[in-house]
């Protein structure tokens, strides 16, 4: 049973491994990420594009050479216009969940970071989807986790490949 009372689907009996089962998890997998995702906006007075976009946000790798994330890679990587993407942020830095800075190199570049109490309010929230998380993990050896790990970034990989 889910914390919603609802039930998750069963698996086909035919199919105990195979593609139905892996959609089927899936799914139900992402359903309840969207369900968490939504809570968190209302709880947050945001939209579902605003925690989306607070998403990528602490998934943009400064490390990777791009630096923190700009408003247009926002806006490419959500597929939203540019005026859409200032809305958001317009809306994320008043809820004081992002600050905007200027490149120091060359001030017409703005860097979107996630600010301190925004982080503390996403931490404190996501508190217990991060306590279930290492519950699950705690029922598979570390072999079965690279494998998880494995399936998982090759699932990103070709979702992103779909997408495009």
């Amino acid at each position: 049973m889910r914390s919603d009372g609802t039930t998750p689907p069963a698996l086909p009996s035919d199919d105990p491994i195979g593609m139905q089962s892996f959609a089927v998890l899936l799914r139900a997998m992402n359903a309840e990420f969207n369900r968490i995702a939504h809570e968190f906006a209302q709880a947050q007075g945001l939209h579902l594009t605003d925690v989306q976009a607070l998403i990528a946000i602490l998934d943009a790798d400064p490390e990777q050479g791009d630096g923190p994330i700009t408003p247009g890679r926002l806006a490419t990587h959500m597929n939203l216009t540019t005026g859409a993407v200032t809305a958001c942020l317009d809306r994320l830095e008043k809820a004081g969940h992002i600050h905007r800075a200027r490149a120091a190199d060359d001030r017409r570049v703005v860097h979107i970071h996630y600010a301190p109490a925004g982080r503390a309010a996403a931490r404190e929230y996501f508190r217990p989807l991060a306590r279930s998380t290492d519950a699950a993990r705690s029922h598979f050896s570390p072999d079965e986790l690279h494998t998880v790990v494995r399936f998982l970034t090759e699932m990103n990989t070709q979702l992103t490949r779909v997408r495009r």
